[in-house]
C-alpha cells in the first residue's frame, strides 16, 4: 500500500509516497500545467495521482516550507510569537502581494505568520527569511535542504516567497509531503492556516483561500499563482476523524482549480478511515 515514512513519527528524515493510487475516474483539468495528488492524511495512502511527480512551478506554496522553518524556530525556543522582525529594503521592494510595510519597520512574528498564511505577503515572508537565515538566498538554501530530509526529492527552492524564479521547482507529490509534515510535527501551530482573515494597523485583511467555505473541515493550507504556474492550492481537510490533504496545480482560473479540489475532497474523504 502507499504509505508514508518517517514522517507519521515526527522526524524530519526521508519519506516517501507510494506513487500507485487507487483507480477512480476523475477527470483532469484541461491544463498542460496540471498535476494532482490526494492522501490519506493519517495513513499517507495515495488516492488519486495525477502527473504527481512532473515538475512544476510552486508560486506561493513556496511559503508552506518557508512556514515549517518558522515553525520550527517557534518550537525550538529561538523566537517567540512577539518576536519583532526587521524589514529590510530588499524585503519592502518585493512585488504584491505584499503587506506593504517601510523598510526600517518590524512586525512580530504571530502577525508575520498571518500574514503569509491569509494575505500571502511576499514581504513578510522575505523578512522572515531574512531574519532567521542571515539572507533569503542563505534562507532559500535552509529550505532545499529541509526539503531533502522530508523526502521532497523533486523541489528546489530559491526564494522564500514563490515568485518567478527559473530554478524554483516541485511536484504535486513533494507538495502533499509537506503538507502532511506540517500537520504532523507542528500541530500547535497548524491553526493558521484555517484563518480567514487577520487585524494589521486596524485593517482587517481577507484571505483569498475560498475552499474554506466551500468544504467541511477545511482547515488549510496555501494557495498560489504565478503566470508559469497556473492556480495552485494544497487543500488539508480534518472531518469526523478523517484528514485528507488533495493538491491541485495548474488550474486556468481559481474558480476552476478550487472547483477541482472540491471535487476531488469530495470523492475522496469517504475512502479514508476514520481515526
Amino acid at each position: 500500500m502507499a504509505v508514508i515514512l518517517g514522517i507519521a513519527s515526527g522526524c524530519t528524515t526521508a519519506a516517501t509516497l507510494d506513487p500507485t493510487p487507487a483507480t477512480v475516474a476523475v477527470v483532469p483539468l484541461n491544463s498542460e500545467k496540471y498535476a494532482s495528488v490526494v492522501v490519506d492524511g493519517s495513513t499517507g495512502v495515495v488516492l488519486y495521482s495525477a502527473n504527481a511527480d512532473l515538475p512544476r512551478v510552486p508560486a506561493s506554496l513556496t511559503k508552506m516550507m518557508t512556514l515549517y522553518l518558522t515553525f520550527e524556530a517557534l518550537q525550538s525556543g529561538r523566537i517567540s510569537k512577539s518576536t519583532m522582525i526587521p524589514v529590510s529594503a530588499h524585503a519592502a521592494s518585493q512585488a504584491p502581494s505584499k503587506l506593504g510595510i517601510r523598510p526600517g519597520q518590524a512586525i512580530d512574528v504571530d502577525t508575520a505568520i498571518k500574514a503569509i498564511v491569509v494575505k500571502s505577503a511576499n514581504d513578510v515572508a522575505v523578512a522572515l527569511a531574512e531574519y532567521l537565515g542571515g539572507s533569503e538566498d542563505q534562507f532559500a538554501a535552509l529550505m532545499t535542504e529541509k526539503a531533502r530530509r522530508l523526502g521532497m526529492r523533486g523541489t528546489n527552492f530559491h526564494n522564500a516567497s514563490g515568485l518567478p524564479d527559473p530554478q524554483q521547482i516541485t511536484t504535486a507529490r513533494d507538495m502533499a509531503l509537506l503538507g502532511l509534515a506540517l500537520r504532523r510535527h507542528y500541530p500547535g501551530q497548524y491553526y493558521y492556516f484555517a484563518a480567514h482573515d487577520f487585524v494589521f494597523n486596524g485593517k482587517q485583511i481577507r484571505g483569498h483561500n475560498r475552499v474554506l467555505d466551500q468544504v467541511n473541515g477545511a482547515d488549510g493550507i496555501k494557495t498560489g499563482y504565478v503566470r508559469a504556474s497556473g492556480f495552485n492550492i494544497v487543500t488539508s481537510v480534518s472531518d469526523n476523524g478523517r484528514q485528507l490533504i488533495a493538491v491541485v496545480m495548474g488550474g486556468n482560473t481559481a474558480r476552476s482549480r478550487d472547483a477541482q479540489v472540491v471535487n476531488l475532497v469530495n470523492q475522496y474523504l469517504p475512502q479514508v478511515a476514520s481515526r
